[in-house]
């Protein structure tokens, strides 16, 4: 990428700037890659968790289970938290 390119597509002022926004893109990008895989991975464990308690008689969900989720989410990332454990909870087991 030409130092013209990577200012224009960054938004910076600086090549400088441009090489640093640039980096730290491609770390987020490869967090973003890690979360998703993590997301994915915990989607499937609770596949295994809700097989398991309707095969036992109980029902799909556990309501009082997702507000620890909501909870701890909640207390470690403020509002936002509650929005992301929510959207969280709804990839693992659908809406209910």
């Amino acid at each position: 990428m030409t130092a013209t390119t990577a200012i224009d597509v960054t938004g910076a002022r600086t090549t400088e700037a441009a090489d640093v926004i640039t980096g730290a893109r491609e770390r987020i990008d490869a967090l973003d890659d890690r979360i998703i895989g993590l997301i994915q991975e915990r989607m499937a464990v609770s596949a295994v968790i809700q097989e398991a308690r309707i095969n036992s008689g109980g029902r799909r969900v556990n309501l009082s289970r997702e507000m620890e989720v909501l909870t701890h989410y909640s207390e470690a990332l403020g509002k936002p938290g509650t929005s992301l454990a929510m959207t969280l909870l709804e990839l693992c087991r659908g809406r209910i």
